[in-house]
């Protein structure tokens, strides 16, 4: 079983959300509950850069400069240093919601997910952002929203909700970018822990972490079950994406939310791993800041 290695030190308490910024070949990732992103450069060091609320989850690049950001229930937008932040939307306002994962539809709207911060089931929801600040529910209800992603041709949306076990397709509508049809693409009853974030690569494979199984499981375009990559040392293995110069390194977060400080010393660092593919291409948010 190939494993990847550590890449930083523990950055992060909860660490969620990897993205490769092409743009500056810089690795961002999530603190969650500490609203905070982390970029981390070549060399493994990192630098924290504080947003404007409780909790933030998702990055994502803006078609003209800076970025969007998930906050604890909204959107922001923020310039190229991370420093300037403007509210965008307001995604939920129940105050016992979060958002969780998302990323941008090949149409350029930002899809974000919830959860309720009890995980309570059926709380949560999956909204579309559009650059005019529409805001749609797109589907619902669901308990611990995380993976999305899209098939490179924009057709179809992989999606998980963790409790199901699941990884679910949905047939996408190109002209308001609604989910349809939902169904079973991969099925993960018979792996340890729980499906959480993932990444896709530019073959349509899928690289789902596992939450409490210590890897990331790597399946095919149609869903079969290819190899798994372990994260030594570590269980709440949260996300991952495609990085480096090439697109061919896996980045893997961590996390060590609910451990004692004497468990699991690398919990919370960013892993990686060289893999014989490279990530499929990223949406950017269509709203131009320039």
């Amino acid at each position: 079983m190939p494993a990847a290695s550590p890449f930083t030190a523990p950055v992060a308490h909860h660490g969620e959300g990897p993205f490769w910024d092409f743009r500056r070949n810089q690795l961002l990732c999530m603190d969650v509950l500490a609203g905070t992103v982390v970029a981390i450069e070549s060399d493994g060091s990192g630098q924290r850069y504080p947003v404007p609320s409780r909790a933030a989850t998702t990055i994502r690049r803006c078609s003209g400069s800076g970025f969007v950001i998930a906050t604890e229930r909204g959107v922001v937008l923020a310039d190229d240093d991370l420093t300037v932040f403007t509210h965008f939307a307001t995604v939920t306002k129940d105050q016992g919601v979060r958002t969780n994962d998302g990323g941008c539809d090949p149409s350029g709207a930002f899809v974000i997910g919830t959860m309720s911060y009890d995980e309570r089931p059926g709380q949560g929801a999956v909204y579309r952002a559009t650059p005019d600040g529409k805001v749609t529910e797109i589907l619902a209800p669901v308990t611990i929203s995380n993976g999305v992603q899209w098939s490179s041709d924009g057709t179809r949306v992989f999606y998980i909700d963790t409790p199901t076990r699941r990884v679910d397709v949905f047939d996408v509508d190109q002209r308001t970018g609604a989910w349809s049809g939902r169904r079973t693409h991969i099925q993960v009853d018979d792996v340890p822990g729980f499906p959480d974030g993932m990444a896709i690569d530019h073959e349509g494979g899928l690289w789902v972490a596992f939450w409490g199984g210590g890897a990331v499981n790597h399946y095919d375009a149609e869903g079969q079950f290819v190899e798994t990559i372990s994260v030594p040392g570590v269980s709440q293995v949260s996300s991952c994406t495609f990085g480096g110069a090439d697109g061919t390194v896996l980045y893997i977060t961590t996390s060590r939310q609910g451990l004692r400080a004497d468990q699991e010393p690398n919990a919370g660092a960013v892993f990686a791993a060289q893999t014989s593919t490279r990530g499929a291409a990223q949406a950017e948010f269509a709203l131009s800041t320039t």
